[in-house]
């Protein structure tokens, strides 16, 4: 039998997921597994995959055979309570011994639902008597791939909907290197909950920094939650989650969301290295950046 601790990572073929596969995939001392709705699309993982589906509870018991430790995400529905619960109950029958758990920022009495939804998973996952870890990462600086500079735009024009407010950022492959050492050392990180965010920044700051590092012109354009919310529905979204998002959009311009501009600095002592600023993560993506 192996001696390796068995890693069962969800949300594999997405940039988190991906990425923390890539930080662990030349520890000897785990083996890794890709968990995938598709598993033909997490072959060049280059780590074993497993059929695993949070919507099909006949793939998850044996996605969990032999697994030590998971690393849980799950997706952007109101969906994702009942799918955690069934993952966790499942988990418990399997034997898992560690659950990361990636939810969303806030303290424990957040007013923000979705962020709610995922204390509540937590608070699961502890009665259950898993050994835990809670990561709670602020608003990834990925997510601006898709406005700034995108090809949809074309003119550098960002648009959001939270006015001047400053912001908490992380950059997803600093979540992927907390998970990463999480899960190598579940011992020493076991029972704690990190936040995630070190960079604090209003969007017409983010868009002057793309200026000056880019070489092209950015603009930030506030728009309306309302139209946020339309947009989402008429795409199909989740209802109940993107009216959550919605509202937290208005509590950000308003200011009522307390330290949604908070930085930590638990990074370094996790990792060894310092987490990504606006201007780091502008350099290493210029050219998707660029219009």
């Amino acid at each position: 039998m192996s001696s390796k601790r068995k890693i069962l990572v969800t949300g594999a073929t997405g940039q988190i997921g991906g990425e923390l596969i890539r930080l662990l995939a030349n520890d000897d001392c785990v083996e890794i597994v890709a968990a995938a709705r598709n598993p033909e699309k997490a072959k060049s993982l280059g780590v074993p995959v497993v059929r695993f589906d949070y919507d099909r509870e006949e793939t998850i018991a044996p996605a969990l055979e032999g697994v030590d430790s998971i690393f849980m995400l799950t997706g952007y529905t109101v969906d994702m309570l009942k799918q955690s619960y069934v993952l966790v109950n499942a988990a418990k029958r399997a034997g898992v011994k560690h659950i990361v758990h990636l939810g969303a920022p806030g303290d424990d009495d957040t007013r923000v639902a979705h962020w709610a939804w995922h204390q509540l998973v937590e608070r699961y996952i502890e009665w259950s008597d898993f050994a835990f870890t809670h990561l709670r990462p602020e608003l990834f600086m990925q997510n601006l791939l898709g406005y700034g500079g995108s090809q949809e735009e074309g003119n550098g024009a960002i648009r959001h909907y939270v006015g001047d407010a400053s912001i908490s950022w992380v950059d997803v492959k600093d979540v992927a290197a907390v998970a990463a050492v999480v899960l190598q050392h579940p011992e020493v990180h076991a029972g704690k909950v990190y936040h995630l965010g070190y960079d604090a920044k209003t969007y017409p700051e983010i868009a002057d920094i793309l200026t000056r590092v880019v070489g092209q012109k950015f603009t930030y354009e506030s728009r309306p939650p309302k139209e946020f919310l339309d947009e989402m529905l008429a795409a199909g979204a989740d209802v109940a989650y993107m009216s959550c998002v919605y509202q937290n959009w208005i509590d950000y311009e308003a200011r009522a969301i307390p330290g949604a501009d908070a930085v930590y600095d638990n990074f370094f002592a996790l990792t060894g290295r310092n987490p990504r600023t606006w201007v780091e993560f502008a350099k290493e993506n210029a050219a998707a950046f660029q219009y």
